[in-house]
Formats: structure tokens, C-alpha cells, sequence
């Protein structure tokens, strides 16, 4: 590894596969809050699995109206309330969702971005839109979790976007998910690599 402190490392070492940096503005942050270690690895692994999602829908559905910029933001701050809530790094609990919302607009973050800190886990809920989902879908598929009604949501959205056959869209975007979970193992290995506390 690098020289640095573990939190510094976490922000900057390649991982395997490897894991794109989260934006500027964002590792700023999270130094600034002394964020755990931990927390920066997880952020990295989700919003590169975020890439990957925005990056297929972009392909499939080229004029499908959709803010990158929203679902890479909100994939990278998802869980930054968890710099409050530390014990909600290796067990379960939702308080670090509103505090993490609360946290990004203090910061002045604006609410369209900051909203998924708070939302990230509420996607079964009415209203929920296709940056919302994506960024829930890459919360789950970083680990190769697959939770099936998440993902009925997001092909529901994408085949009345296309006007494509359900059953195709289903086998797209099935294959896209095994693609990216197949990475699940050096994702995981990676975020174990850096502890819970700095």
C-alpha cells in the first residue's frame, strides 16, 4: 500500500477490480470529517458500481432523461451519516439516513443531491425515481446482493422509458447485474481492508 493514513489510503488505493475515486468534492469531505476509514471504501465501492449502472442505462436508453451527476453524487454520500453513526458501519440501524441528509445540507449541498443520504434504503416507497433507484440497486449489487421487487422498480421504469419487451429488459438488465456482482468479492475484500474506526 501507499504511504498515508488508513483514510487516506482508503480514498486513493486502486482496489481490485479497480474502484474509480469519488468526486473531489466528496473526499474533501469525508477528510474533513475524519470519516472512517471504512466508510470512504464503501462510498468508493458503491459509486463505481453506480458508474457501471448509469453507464449501461446511458447505453440501452440513450434519451432517457437522467441526472448522472445526481445518482454519482448520491451513490458517493449515501451513507455519510454513518460518520455519526459509526456502530451503523458493521451493524444494522437507519438513524445515519436522516442524519446524513441533514449533514450534506448544512454543508450547503443542495436537496435534489442531498436526498439520498436520506433515501437510499426507501426506494418501495411512492415517488421514487430512476436516480433514486439506481442508487439504491448500487448499494445492493456491490456486495451481489439481489433483492428482486428494487429491481422489478428499476425495469419497470426502464421498459415504460424504451417500450421495450419486459422479458428483454429483464434478461439486460439481469445480465448486467451478474456482470457487476461478479466483482462482489474484490469489492468486499477491499472494504475490509480498512477499519471501522480511524
Amino acid at each position: 500500500m501507499s504511504g498515508g493514513g488508513p483514510l487516506a489510503r482508503a480514498l486513493r488505493e486502486p482496489g481490485d477490480p479497480p474502484l474509480r475515486p469519488l468526486p473531489g468534492a466528496v473526499a474533501g469531505l469525508l477528510v474533513e470529517l475524519a470519516a472512517p476509514p471504512r466508510l470512504a471504501a464503501h462510498l468508493r465501492a458503491v459509486h463505481d458500481v453506480a458508474h457501471q449502472l448509469v453507464d449501461w442505462v446511458r447505453l440501452r436508453r440513450p434519451a432517457l432523461p437522467l441526472d448522472r451527476e445526481a445518482v454519482l453524487f448520491g451513490a458517493a454520500t449515501h451513507d455519510i451519516g454513518k460518520v455519526a453513526w459509526v456502530a451503523e458501519l458493521s451493524g444494522p440501524g437507519a438513524a445515519h439516513e436522516e442524519a446524513g441528509r441533514r449533514l450534506l445540507l448544512e454543508r450547503g449541498v443542495e436537496p435534489r443531491l442531498a436526498r439520498f443520504a436520506g433515501t437510499h434504503a426507501a426506494w418501495d416507497r411512492p415517488g421514487v425515481g430512476l436516480e433514486d433507484l439506481l442508487v439504491s440497486v448500487a448499494d445492493k449489487v456491490w456486495k451481489n446482493k439481489r433483492v428482486p421487487d428494487l429491481e422489478d422498480r428499476l425495469l419497470a421504469l426502464l421498459v415504460a422509458a424504451g417500450g421495450g419487451e419486459r422479458w428483454a429488459e429483464f434478461l439486460a438488465l439481469d445480465e448486467e447485474l451478474e456482470r457487476i456482482g461478479a466483482g462482489a468479492d474484490g469489492r468486499l475484500a477491499f472494504q475490509a481492508a480498512f477499519p471501522v474506526r480511524t
